[in-house]
């Protein structure tokens, strides 16, 4: 499972699909890389933006709004 205190700020071009992961096994954080197969779990989540964007993607694995980054992490640390 990766885990950080800090989202992944990713950056997509309009019109490009990137599929995030949201099982936490990926060996390529924060992409898909066919990992949630061995699982069954948790399906990447498809994203393509209509124009070039940044997005970030939670990395403390805490987030409500899963696979985007809430903020969650800023609370972690504090109460760490």
């Amino acid at each position: 499972m990766f885990e950080k205190n800090e989202p992944f700020a990713v950056d997509i071009k309009a019109g490009e699909t990137t599929y995030i992961c949201r099982c936490g096994l990926s060996a390529n954080a924060p992409f898909c890389d066919g990992s949630h197969e061995q699982t069954q779990d948790k399906q990447p989540t498809a994203f393509t933006p209509e124009e070039d964007t940044t997005v970030y993607v939670c990395g403390c694995g805490s987030s409500d709004n899963s696979p985007w980054c809430d903020g969650t992490h800023l609370q972690l640390a504090k109460s760490a």
